[in-house]
């Protein structure tokens, strides 16, 4: 997500500075990067020089102190709170109190995330939905103490800035998209244990009879089932209703190593681009 982030603004005309967790993984993520737009080039959707004004206006950083001029930071690593909540707290010592820090967090909660800011006012969060650059909605997420300065300036960025539609969500696991996409994955899987109907022939018919561009499960697999497990797991936790337990066999997928596009195989099998086998 981060990679798609940086790639969309990059590609709106806006200068991005891109941290990753060390040098190793920053060279991967702008490589990514490159390779997004090479197939892009390959599909006549951008031309060379749109891919170098693209690639010029990322700058890697190696470290988060080189992040304190920007007018936006959005924070995009995995769901794990501690390490959500001490990236906050970097943050909120390093940018100065009128920069806006924002989450692409699907589940976790702002009003948590802000608590370790001397500025929690200034804390919101930013939902892009996959794949980025072509999902055209963001959902923008208030916490307990976000201002409504920053989000009227959020949504001004999102709807103005990267034309993407913002809709405002009020905080609650899983927020909207994830919320019902998960229950929907995860009632795919129930009919798949029960015998119903195949994995293929479950998205062929979710994908022909309602103008889904993926099935359930094409669509869990692009996600990455360990994602999508998570999540699930979080509101469970959360809610503590049975309809957001995980089904079985995506517990054992994810145990046995098959998260999807990412690992090549999960419901189906994918070539290196993220194709169908």
């Amino acid at each position: 997500m981060g990679q798609g982030i940086c790639e969309m603004l990059a590609a709106s005309g806006l200068d991005v500075y891109m941290a990753e967790q060390s040098e190793e993984r920053l060279s991967h993520a702008i490589g990514m990067i490159e390779q997004s737009l090479d197939k892009q080039m390959e599909r006549w959707a951008v031309t060379a020089a749109e891919k170098k004004l693209v690639m010029n206006r990322i700058h890697p950083k190696a470290t988060l102190s080189e992040l304190q001029d920007c007018e936006l930071v959005i924070e995009t690593i995995t769901e794990d709170l501690d390490n959500k909540l001490a990236i906050f707290k970097e943050l909120d010592a390093i940018c100065p109190p009128e920069v806006i820090l924002a989450s692409n967090t699907s589940t976790l909660s702002l009003t948590e995330l802000a608590s370790v800011t001397a500025n929690p006012d200034r804390v919101i969060g930013m939902h892009f939905v996959y794949p980025v650059n072509k999902a055209d909605l963001v959902e923008i997420v208030r916490g307990l103490k976000t201002s409504d300065e920053v989000f009227e300036r959020t949504k001004r960025f999102v709807e103005t800035t990267i034309h993407k539609k913002g809709v405002m969500v009020f905080e609650s696991p899983g927020f909207v998209t994830t919320r019902l996409i998960c229950l929907f994955i995860n009632e795919a899987l129930h009919v798949l244990e029960e015998g119903v109907a195949s994995a293929d022939d479950i998205d062929s018919a979710m994908r022909i009879g309602y103008s889904f561009q993926h099935g359930p499960f094409e669509m869990a697999d692009r996600f990455g089932l360990d994602s999508v497990l998570a999540a699930l797991e979080r509101m469970f936790r959360d809610y503590g209703e049975l309809k957001y337990r995980p089904s079985f066999i995506l517990k054992k997928m994810v145990r046995g190593g098959q998260l999807g596009v990412k690992s090549g195989s999960g419901f189906f099998e994918y070539d290196k681009d993220g194709g169908r086998v």
